[in-house]
């Protein structure tokens, strides 16, 4: 198995030198996984997004207790590519002014809120590189603003990895400025959980 520090580093290079991308400390203190804990509540644009598309938030094809998917430098390779190309096409624009509404959870085709860049990831990843949605999982966190944010998080035996409409690079999840509140159940994408090692903000920890 590859180590965490490697598939890291291999991820920051596919877009970037890794030179300078943050605090190995406040990595390590986090450590590589996210450390998920009780159920928590959908959130409201999710709940929306289910009721209209209810095979989206269905179990997938893994039976069982899903493994994390394993990485490969091809792998890491184009699934870089996909996060720098959705980043690159999607205009940034928020609900309240695309449709009227606080919250709508959608996929966008030329503009849409940080879930619309994080649901596109999450479905291209899935179509094109066969990526299970068990490892694909919409993640809310809260910016050092207090701003309420949604992430992909690439969930893989090495670790998990941050997909951000925010951030054009891949980062490990502990080298990103957030607090992470919740995100999508492993089992079951129509459930979410809360995460339990993820509530300090690593200020300054990556430039935004």
């Amino acid at each position: 198995m590859v180590g965490f520090r490697a598939i890291g580093a291999t991820l920051l290079l596919c877009l970037t030198s890794a030179a300078g991308t943050g605090d190995a400390g406040a990595m390590e203190a986090r450590g590589p996984f996210m450390q998920v804990g009780v159920s928590a509540p959908r959130p409201i644009g999710h709940q929306d997004f289910c009721r209209r598309l209810p095979d989206e938030c269905r179990p997938g094809e893994k039976k069982g207790l899903p493994q994390p998917l394993a990485l490969d430098p091809a792998l890491m390779h184009r699934i870089a590519a996909i996060n720098t190309l959705v980043n690159s096409q999607i205009k940034a624009e928020s609900d309240e002014d695309r449709y009227g509404v606080e919250e709508y959870w959608t996929y966008p085709t030329t503009a849409g809120d940080c879930e619309d860049y994080a649901l596109l990831k999450r479905r291209r990843l899935h179509e094109e590189l066969k990526i299970d949605y068990a490892d694909l999982l919409l993640t809310v966190v809260k910016k050092t603003n207090g701003e309420g944010h949604a992430v992909l998080t690439l969930h893989t035996a090495d670790g998990d990895f941050i997909l951000d409409n925010l951030n054009w690079r891949i980062l490990p999840w502990s080298r990103t400025p957030y607090a992470y509140l919740k995100r999508q159940s492993v089992d079951d994408p129509g459930k979410w959980n809360r995460i339990t090692n993820g509530r300090d903000i690593l200020v300054g920890a990556v430039a935004r």
